[in-house]
């Protein structure tokens, strides 16, 4: 398979920060014990989610191609996923959250490619495409729902992340990454447990990121739609997970009517869940979502907004009741009875104004730094922004003056005005001064040989939110993650039960029907003793066919594997069961 990205009309619109998280999904990589595993894990999930699963979830893996007996293909997925205005992109596992919530704005749902290890198949940490592929994608199918994750996405992507929340994203895709890779040492599993429960216990006061994710955990991930009494599943978390899907529903998991309460809900993404959200009905959720963005930054600014983005240490915007949006990496600000009166970059930042860059103040224009009073001039009620160009003009704020402006909060700014900038209602955006001076009582802020000073023109910050006001203002194209997903080496023995595997799955698509299973079988039980999925395979076909003794050999040797591990019991039981009830017809 041609390993580059195949884009179309939705993709096209993706900005180029995103696309560095994209990685070709190299379809050929998946071993035929890969596509057991997901043959298995989406028959036991079609068999027992047809009774407990939302009803869009079948609806779903109609509408959007999914197959029981492959593993999606991507760029197939994609060509059905375009006809409900979604599509899809592979990525490598834990991506960042503000980036993960950005696709979904986009309308693209971001599939971790791999696919969890046989030893793994009831439940992985780490995102894999069984997750992904088979929980998210069927049901954004259902029009509501594909709206709120898409709304959610737009809102998440402008929560305001601390600084301690990419060292908690990073624990967790490394621990996440060695709890799923073959061989790992288990010193090193509880080294890297015991790294994410300490910083998860000391992140102090939770961001908006962390709070908007506890939502998304309990809605998008481990869902539950209906009533308390009777709930269905929706959620990806559940609809992936073989175990999980049905422990959730018995009374051992507490259930809890869905309401803003979810948020403060912290929960472990290692461990099956104690106790789940249950909404109404799809429309619920984006009241609920409504509700949170009501508390957040971008739609409340002030000094709350500003101190947020101090304390992410990270690139930010505030807009200003006159729209002109100020991006960079805030370091300062000060206040007096809780309101701004000066805010302070330390960095590179861009003034834009709708999402645009202004022109001419690009980070070329402010490389280092951005200073900028807010608020009312002193003794006078009447705003710059709202002043008429008469108004302007009897306040000494006009083309060539010298003045000096005194705000309410005590900073003073003298120097002779060059020139201003409006938006598109007509009002005052940026005054530009040369010769300036701006002071805090005694201190000196601003000084002529700096060169142009540029004033923002405010009275109050009205928005605050994490990343640029236009994406192009900065270099985004940054992202680098501590650890990768790890690719070992298969030994002559894994290849060998390979190569078993893919004679039978050639089998069943009737691409070699010479092949033995009997002799599959006596090579399985004498080289590969304790696998017992092939041995599904092979009996599924087997009581197809009517062959009884070859199922007896079956049934025979899987009572010896379930002695021996008598914890895949159930999975063991599972499989013969669903393949007892269903091989004939397909419930799909």
């Amino acid at each position: 398979m041609n390993p580059s990205i195949e884009s179309n009309a939705i993709l096209n619109r993706l900005p180029e920060h995103l696309k560095q998280f994209i990685k070709p999904q190299n379809y050929s990589d998946y071993s035929a014990v890969n596509q057991a595993v997901w043959r298995y894990v989406m028959r036991k999930n079609v068999d027992f989610l047809k009774s407990v699963a939302h009803q869009s979830y079948l609806e779903g893996l109609k509408l959007t191609g999914i197959s029981i007996d492959s593993i999606p293909n991507m760029y197939g997925m994609n060509r059905i996923l375009q006809n409900i205005g979604w599509a899809a992109v592979a990525v490598d596992g834990f991506i960042p959250p503000n980036a993960f919530m950005e696709f979904q704005a986009y309308n693209i749902l971001v599939i971790a490619s791999d696919i969890r290890q046989l030893e793994h198949i009831e439940y992985t940490p780490a995102p894999d495409i069984i997750h992904e592929g088979a929980g998210h994608a069927p049901i954004i199918a259902n029009p509501e729902y594909a709206e709120y994750l898409r709304r959610f996405g737009e809102i998440g992507c402008k929560a305001i992340s601390s600084a301690k929340d990419y060292e908690l994203y990073e624990a967790v895709r490394h621990l996440s990454i060695i709890k799923e890779a073959p061989n790992s040492n288990e010193n090193d599993i509880d080294a890297a447990q015991k790294k994410v429960e300490t910083l998860q216990n000391n992140m102090g006061e939770p961001s908006e990121m962390a709070l908007i994710r506890n939502l998304h955990w309990w809605t998008v991930e481990y869902g539950l739609i209906g009533t308390v009494e009777n709930p269905k599943i929706y959620g990806a978390g559940l609809l992936s997970s073989i175990g999980e899907s049905a422990w959730c529903m018995t009374n051992e998991v507490k259930k809890r009517p869905y309401t803003i309460d979810a948020t403060y809900q912290d929960f472990d993404i290692t461990k099956p869940q104690p106790q789940l959200y249950v909404t109404p009905n799809f429309a619920h959720l984006s009241l609920i979502l409504e509700e949170f963005a009501n508390t957040m930054a971008v739609r409340k600014g002030g000094l709350p907004g500003v101190t947020k983005l101090i304390q992410s240490e990270a690139l930010g915007t505030i807009e200003l009741s006159t729209g002109l949006q100020i991006s960079g990496v805030f370091s300062e600000v000060k206040a007096i009875e809780g309101q701004v009166i000066y805010i302070q970059t330390n960095k590179k930042t861009a003034l834009a104004y709708r999402e645009k860059e202004l022109v001419g103040h690009g980070t070329a224009a402010h490389p280092d730094s951005f200073g900028s009073p807010i608020g009312k001039l002193k003794g006078i009620n009447l705003a710059i922004e709202d002043m008429s160009p008469r108004d302007l003009s009897a306040y000494g704020i006009f083309e060539g003056q010298t003045t000096t402006l005194e705000f309410e909060g005590g900073i003073t700014v003298s120097g002779e005005i060059i020139t201003g900038k409006r938006n598109l209602q007509g009002k005052i955006i940026l005054i530009s001064f040369k010769n300036c001076t701006v002071t805090f009582n005694n201190t000196i802020l601003f000084k002529p040989e700096f060169g142009i000073y540029d004033m923002a023109v405010g009275k109050r910050i009205v928005s605050a939110f994490s990343g640029p006001a236009d994406l192009n203002s900065f270099d985004l194209i940054t992202h680098k993650t501590t650890s990768e997903t790890i690719r070992t080496k298969k030994s002559k023995k894994q290849l060998e039960l390979e190569k078993l595997y893919q004679q039978i799955r050639d089998f069943r698509d009737g691409t070699n029907r010479t092949i033995s299973r009997s002799k599959i079988l006596e090579e399985l039980i004498e080289n590969h003793p304790n696998d017992w999925l092939l041995c599904i395979e092979i009996f599924e076909l087997a009581f197809a066919g009517n062959e009884k003794t070859l199922c007896e050999n079956v049934i025979n040797h899987l009572e010896t594997v379930k002695q021996n591990l008598p914890k895949l019991g159930h999975l063991i039981d599972d499989g013969l069961n669903i393949t007892r009830k269903s091989h004939i017809k397909n419930p799909l």
